[in-house]
């Protein structure tokens, strides 16, 4: 029987910020398709970093990154991974940059080579998808920050990515779109991996739950046990199935 690869496999990752302590030491994380991680640690503790050398945009000092069967070094290796891979910003200022939600929204599928008809189809498709109906010709720079939050997320979706690596997907959203973002992910046939502090977003969305020490990732039985209670309506009490 073959053994599952992972499609992305990081092994003994370094990083150290200039002038600054390592933030991540000798880091092993596998990743499989259909995998449908949450990522939780303090502030500071290298959640973004990892995010960010999984698309190449920080390069560890040692160690080595396979994505998609392929050890990745150079910058010329990445180009690939970041049109199968989608990376949620943790904010949406960072993310956004065209005048209107449509050009933003499209501008994703215009640079895979989709025709300006395709990429708008393909847009207008994917704000419905997100429950942003009429939203095209709204200014970016005008909207709340749930809605930016949510035009962000329609900016990967519409590039059709294999991953999805969120950070803080659930920043700045109501209850209502909470529960929106909470269905979309669900509904969703994809690999992915976000980062959140919310226990109950975790329950209803992961199904594996890491957390970070010393600059390392575990899978943590405490941290899953919590949020196996918060997902029962009924009693906290730690129970088997």
């Amino acid at each position: 029987m073959e053994l599952k690869q992972p499609i992305i496999s990081l092994e003994g990752i370094h990083y150290c910020y200039p002038g600054s302590r390592p933030i991540l030491k000798d880091l092993e994380f596998n990743i499989f398709k259909g995998d449908r991680i949450g990522l939780v640690a303090p502030n500071g503790s290298g959640k973004t970093t990892l995010f960010h050398i999984i698309m190449g945009l920080l390069k560890p000092s040692s160690g080595k990154v396979n994505i998609f069967g392929k050890d990745r070094r150079t910058e010329q290796d990445f180009i690939d991974v970041r049109r199968r891979i989608g990376l949620l910003f943790q904010d949406a200022d960072d993310q956004l940059f065209s005048p209107t939600v449509l050009e933003d929204v499209s501008f994703g599928p215009l640079n895979l080579g989709k025709s300006k008809e395709e990429a708008v189809a393909i847009s207008i498709k994917t704000l419905e998808f997100l429950g942003l109906d009429d939203f095209e010709d709204r200014i970016t720079y005008k909207l709340s920050g749930g809605e930016k939050r949510l035009v962000s997320l329609a900016t990967i979706l519409a590039m059709e990515p294999e991953i999805l690596l969120l950070d803080e997907p659930g920043n700045a959203l109501d209850s209502a779109m909470k529960s929106k973002l909470i269905d979309v992910l669900n509904s969703l046939n994809i690999t992915y991996v976000l980062i959140s502090h919310e226990f109950d977003f975790f329950s209803e969305t992961t199904d594996q739950i890491f957390s970070m020490e010393n600059g390392k990732i575990l899978l943590d039985d405490e941290v899953y046990l919590h949020i196996h209670q918060h997902s029962h309506k009924v009693g906290k009490q730690p129970h088997e199935h």
